[in-house]
């Protein structure tokens, strides 16, 4: 595992991708619309219709609509659009209790990750070795993924985890530590299915079933106290 710690000077983050497609899907999608050319200019009709199917998919799969960000700064936005397939108390590591959200992307939901809360970021960490179906429970602490630990102007420590799944090979995670991401931001990707989780404080309120529909940035998975958003005063 590896983890990154934080620098003196916390930037904040310029939120990407910000475009309509993300550039994985450009790179991707021109590969495709290249071979579908040039299978067309072969006479090779039925690969060139192919071709353009898959290119147009590989643009819908990386798709980055526009949101309007749900409103209150304790609210907890989704990081992704998906299904929630976990939902309440977990036991971390270190044996403390905290709150879980876990939400499956299938390759038709929108893959663009969006942070679900406030905060700077204070470590970003990889782990896992295996590829297991994202919505298997396992995954959470089995699978590669990357995990970044956020803390808000309460000082109050928030992780979202990027989880790779069975075809999902590749995480994209653009903040580097010390950065402050603004919440509902744009910050990274999972190629080709995945899952998403946000650990949140014990305390937190969760809005969200398990089974429930949720929307990158505008959905609200669950609302933290007053005091974890609002910043801490020096003292005196």
């Amino acid at each position: 595992m590896t983890v990154e710690r934080p620098t003196e000077t916390p930037p904040v983050f310029a939120e990407r991708p910000t475009a309509r497609i993300a550039p994985d899907g450009l790179r991707f999608g021109g590969a495709l619309l290249g071979a579908a050319a040039l299978c067309a200019l072969a006479d090779l009709a039925l690969l060139a219709w192919v071709g353009l199917a898959l290119a147009g998919f590989v643009a819908f799969f990386f798709r980055n609509p526009r949101r309007e960000i749900a409103a209150g700064e304790a609210s907890v936005v989704a990081p992704a659009d998906g299904r929630v397939v976990e939902a309440g108390e977990v036991e971390l590591p270190d044996g403390s209790k905290a709150m879980r959200v876990g939400i499956f992307l299938s390759i038709f939901n929108v893959h663009v990750n969006r942070c679900p809360v406030a905060g700077r970021v204070v470590a970003i960490e990889r782990g896992g070795d295996a590829f297991l179906a994202a919505f298997d429970r396992r995954a959470a602490e089995k699978n590669v993924r990357l995990s970044m630990t956020l803390e808000t102007a309460g000082g109050i420590a928030v992780r979202v985890v990027q989880i790779t799944g069975l075809i999902a090979r590749r995480i994209v995670c653009h903040p580097r530590v010390g950065d402050w991401i603004r919440r509902g931001d744009r910050y990274g990707l999972i190629r080709f299915g995945s899952r998403t989780d946000v650990v949140l404080p014990h305390d937190a309120e969760l809005r969200v079933r398990r089974g429930e529909r949720v929307r990158g940035g505008r959905s609200v998975v669950a609302v933290l106290r007053p005091e974890a958003v609002a910043p801490r005063r020096a003292a005196a």
